[in-house]
């Protein structure tokens, strides 16, 4: 006889069966999970064990990233500290290891307080990760030769890096309720493992992710706090009180919005206010540091430079990103406002950090982990995700390979500046793809994969299911039918099965 199941497990399951299965509803991920023995079946017992989906995503996220870890391998065992382009040809570059000594640390050095021997006079990083950084130097033993201390350096900021990535792929699965899976497109986003443990970037993507999971359960003001802290270890995670701006301008949530305001300003003068106050030079080294330095990698301003006689000087270069970002800003700001639908977060959100990298004057290869997590909760569909993730390793690979081609002398092993051209190009028409694709979304809401299933905004916290107070253009008078489209349907403001429920009660 069998016996009963409890309360709790009927209610498990019953929020199992509520749950969007990729494998059932994306052909990609459908043709991948042949690899582990094909789609879920309709009679599998999910949630009823240990092996839940944040548990295994972690699992997965931890595992890839040791993979990358494994990639540095040939670098951690001499060709980050012999041989000028030995780094570049086997791909394994960091910063980590070089700025041990270069910043500092391996002198004990007070980052923003003691004035830097060389070219660079003060730390170029906001202050939470040269705190990041600094407690990374605490942990590393003093002892043996330099190398070895660059050595276990590294290997301690990655233990640390390694916890951000498991916050990450935890915050992304738990952000969309009904969608957990789609925590794996950033466990096993390739470009993730392999800019990973480059720079200290993880940090201020953790935050990011774990303030987009704050507001999507309502907590405005701990968004508010982790966004502060974030924009405190990176300055891009800011760009996302834009599109937050907008959204709730459209749906009347000014209150809401004012609480993340005053949490983030907060929270980053409570980590800038005493190193700015006690150590301002040290401290605006990396305003005067990202204001003065020239066009670099990876930027189509690169391009330009090398293919002129008479490139831009650096001050029209600044002048001429910012209207162009800005022109952007108001690009997405008259999307939200006139879109048929009010378009989720995520969506905007990844817009306006993707339109800040591609407008920006340097492009370094870690910069795609600002996007991994967006992407995965804007456009959840594996397809476009993995088009967009070939880009990025292939200019991954290509930035490498221009360094070894620079660096080797007459060698000139690598590739050369018109090949490192095309691998920009790449990177930049990957990131347009992916952001028409979601463009195409807001303005067709009938295609986004997550309003396909019935959900509004999920991560739109107060957002989500919320009525329009303020729309302009053809979206204030809409249509009866946008577009033909047979499946889920979406009201505005609830699904259909609340609808139902709705038009059933007393």
């Amino acid at each position: 006889m069998c016996p009963m199941p409890s309360a709790e497990t009927t209610q498990t399951s019953a929020h199992e069966q509520d749950r969007v299965r990729p494998t059932k509803a994306d052909e990609v991920a459908a043709a991948g999970s042949e690899l582990i023995g094909g789609p879920v079946g309709r009679h599998a017992l999910l949630g009823t064990s240990w092996w839940t989906p944040v548990r295994v995503i972690a699992l997965v996220a931890i595992g890839v990233f040791a993979l990358g870890l494994v990639q540095k391998a040939p670098c951690y065992d001499g060709a980050w500290f012999f041989g000028a382009s030995s780094q570049y040809t086997h791909a394994c570059y960091s910063d980590i290891p070089h700025l041990y000594q270069g910043r500092g640390f391996a002198d004990g050095l007070v980052p923003y307080f003691d004035r830097l021997p060389g070219d660079m006079e003060y730390l170029e990083y906001p202050v939470l990760t040269g705190v990041f950084m600094e407690v990374a130097a605490w942990l590393t033993t003093g002892s043996g030769s330099i190398q070895h201390q660059e050595q276990w350096y590294w290997m301690v900021n990655a233990g640390m890096l390694m916890v951000c990535a498991a916050v990450i792929a935890v915050c992304v699965t738990r952000t969309h309720a009904r969608r957990p899976w789609d925590g794996l497109l950033v466990a096993l986003a390739p470009a993730f493992a392999l800019t990973a443990t480059i720079n200290w970037d993880l940090l201020a993507v953790a935050l990011t992710a774990a303030a987009m999971l704050m507001w999507a359960r309502g907590r405005s003001l701990a968004f508010g706090v982790l966004l502060g802290l974030a924009t405190a270890a990176k300055l891009y995670p800011f760009l996302l009180l834009g599109p937050l701006l907008v959204l709730c301008w459209r749906a009347g949530r000014w209150r809401d919005f004012g609480k993340a305001v005053g949490g983030a300003v907060v929270a980053w003068v409570v980590v800038n206010g005493p190193v700015m106050l006690f150590a301002f030079e040290g401290w605006s080294k990396f305003y005067r540091f990202s204001q003065e330095r020239g066009v670099d990698f990876g930027s189509f301003w690169l391009i330009m430079a090398q293919n002129s006689s008479d490139p831009l000087d650096t001050e029209t270069v600044n002048t001429l990103a910012t209207l162009l970002m800005a022109l952007c800003c108001v690009g997405v700001a008259a999307l939200a406002l006139t879109a048929p639908r009010r378009p989720r977060f995520a969506q905007l959100a990844f817009l306006i950090v993707a339109a800040f990298i591609v407008t920006n004057k340097v492009y370094s290869p870690q910069y795609v982990l600002w996007l991994v997590p967006l992407a995965a909760l804007a456009r959840p569909r594996w397809r476009d995700f993995l088009i967009w993730q070939a880009c990025e390793v292939m200019y991954f690979l290509g930035i490498w390979m221009y360094l070894a081609y620079t660096t080797s002398g007459d060698a000139h092993k690598g590739l050369p500046t018109d090949g490192y051209h095309w691998a920009i190009g790449l990177h930049l028409v990957g990131t347009l793809y992916l952001c028409a694709i979601v463009v195409r979304d807001i303005l067709m809401p009938e295609r986004d994969v997550v309003r396909r299933d019935g959900d509004d905004d999920p991560s739109g916290g107060v957002l989500d299911g919320a009525e329009d107070v303020f729309v302009l253009g053809a979206a204030a008078h809409p249509a009866h039918h946008t577009a033909d489209f047979e499946g889920p349907q979406v009201e505005w403001g609830a699904s259909k099965a609340e609808g139902s429920k709705a038009e059933g009660s007393p």
